[in-house]
């Protein structure tokens, strides 16, 4: 598989995020369900923002490993929350978890009205290998 990042600008980089992605010759492609702060029993998370934060991430890793895929491979990371102004302070372990894993990937940041039940942020990815 061959990646390569286009970014006419430079700004986004301190962002931990590219403007696209472009994948050749991939061995497959994985397409992840928006992952949240649920437990493994099935459970909607009650805690803050950062801790939902830990959680989803931690939830989203557990699904690229149990596929057979890797972190570094994500290519696409759409975020949902309930409220950035809560989630701003906390997006420093977004953007610590993208470093550490050394993902390249183009992001959509959206608020929505609502997740289900009491979450506050939901992820989903598009993984390659």
């Amino acid at each position: 598989m061959e990646k390569r990042v286009i970014n006419p600008w430079q700004w986004q980089d301190q962002r931990s995020y590219v403007q696209a992605v472009e994948v050749k010759n991939p061995e497959g492609t994985l397409y992840i369900s928006g992952q949240t702060a649920i437990s493994a029993d099935g459970i909607s998370s009650n805690e803050d923002m950062k801790s939902q934060i830990i959680q989803t991430l931690q939830n989203l890793e557990l699904v690229i490993k149990e596929a057979g895929y890797e972190n570094k491979g994500i290519v696409r990371l759409n975020i949902y929350t309930t409220s950035t102004e809560e989630l701003w302070p906390h997006f420093g372990i977004i953007q610590d978890w993208v470093a550490k894993n050394g993902v390249k990937q183009a992001t959509t940041l959206l608020e929505v009205k609502s997740l289900f039940e009491t979450l506050k942020v939901e992820m989903e990815a598009t993984v390659v290998k």
